[in-house]
């Protein structure tokens, strides 16, 4: 199995250098325990997925704490959240940064664990599946886009050379069994992956709660706890609106996302990559994938999503504002290769409507030539990992 290097490492490092506890969140099987081991090969590893260890860690955390002289790697370590207050009091007294890299794949335990024992102590880093930018250096992809948005990005596909469509079918039985039943009592297995392929449907659309569990037989409560579940597993982002009330009718219920269209190909049922270009879903697969391009390069930098959609109760829309704290800037995502004067109303309408606040536009689509056109910066979707968007450092435009 090779190393795909993770553009997040060195972030990973730099937190390690001035944190005494880093944590790695992020998906099942999206690489977490790769990068660290990568990353700090002298630690001491030891993974709380074992049952020897995790009981130890459960009747003994002092003693399984005083086994490491040095650094470890604690891996899953949502599943002992006892030892978050026994770590704290450990590096309270060493005071010794990069002490402990901890990894875990639900938000649930984790995250609350380090609110309550660890605030201040603890950098956090999120690290979602691979970007494109690594797999193309990697050498394990080429430029056939319907290709990447049905294989999704998953390391195990690439780093050990297997078909994407059984893996993706194996992840979601293994993550139902595993993970799901140990959140939320789910009595009928079936009923939830009708729910999962429901969603998948929906991925690039409003949230319509009451919707969603009417077309898959469940109560308004059930669907919102199952899709809090999806979202604290890294399965599925809630994309907000953004909050600038340039007036006030405004849509204020999230967007859905998946954060791998590979996986949202195989709950959709689409059997190989030659189906996506006539596939009805295929322009909401397009917006997946640059969007959950853009929450990875947030992420790897350590910081959390800036990204927000726009749209009023008239029906003008911007497919993502992304706030850089003195000003937004607007992006709208088209699948179609050729581009179309149609494709900038939208940011046309939200430039009049920003005026002076408006920053740089731009406009990502499945074509390949890199254009601009309208004060709009026009990016082929092969160049998406090429820009700073997400972290723009220059001033802003003004209109």
């Amino acid at each position: 199995m090779t190393y795909i290097p993770r553009n997040a490492e060195s972030r990973l490092q730099h937190f390690a250098s001035g944190y005494p506890v880093v944590v790695v969140t992020g998906p099942r099987q999206s690489g977490k325990s790769t990068l660290v081991r990568h990353a700090f090969p002298d630690h001491h590893y030891v993974s709380l997925e074992d049952l020897d260890q995790r009981e130890f860690a459960e009747t003994d955390p002092r003693g399984f704490l005083n086994q490491f002289s040095g650094s470890a790697i604690l891996d899953e370590a949502q599943r002992c959240p006892a030892l978050f207050s026994y770590l704290q009091t450990r590096v309270d007294e060493r005071q010794q940064p990069g002490e402990f890299i901890l990894t875990g794949s639900q938000q649930f335990g984790l995250l609350s664990g380090i609110t309550q024992s660890l605030a201040g102590r603890a950098a956090l880093l999120t690290l979602l599946p691979m970007t494109y930018g690594e797999l193309q250096r990697s050498g394990k992809i080429g430029k056939n886009l319907d290709k990447i948005l049905f294989d999704g990005a998953f390391p195990p596909i690439f780093d050990r050379g297997l078909e994407s469509h059984p893996w993706h079918g194996n992840y979601v039985r293994t993550y139902l069994e595993r993970d799901v039943r140990q959140l939320i009592k789910v009595q009928d297995l079936g009923t939830f992956q009708r729910f999962l392929k429901l969603c998948a449907g929906r991925t690039g659309q409003l949230l319509n709660l009451s919707s969603l569990a009417n077309d898959c037989g469940i109560t308004h409560n059930t669907a919102k706890a199952w899709i809090s579940v999806l979202e604290a597993s890294y399965i599925v982002h809630l994309l907000p609106p953004h909050h600038q009330n340039f007036n006030k009718r405004l849509v204020k219920t999230p967007k859905l996302y998946f954060l791998d269209t590979g996986l949202a190909t195989w709950l959709l049922g689409i059997q190989n990559y030659e189906q996506l270009s006539t596939h009805v879903q295929r322009g909401a697969l397009f917006e997946t994938w640059v969007i959950s391009e853009l929450l990875k390069a947030r992420y790897n930098s350590g910081e959390t999503s800036n990204l927000y959609f726009w749209r009023d109760c008239s029906g003008h829309e911007v497919d993502l504002l992304i706030d850089h704290g003195t000003h937004p800037s607007p992006l709208e995502i088209k699948s179609g290769q050729t581009i179309n004067k149609d494709y900038f109303k939208g940011l046309e309408f939200w430039q009049k409507l920003a005026g002076e606040t408006a920053g740089k536009a731009w406009l990502v689509y499945g074509g390949d030539t890199r254009q601009i056109r309208s004060n709009v910066t026009v990016l082929p979707w092969h160049e998406i990992n090429s820009e700073q968007i997400v972290d723009e450092n220059t001033s802003h435009r003004s209109q």
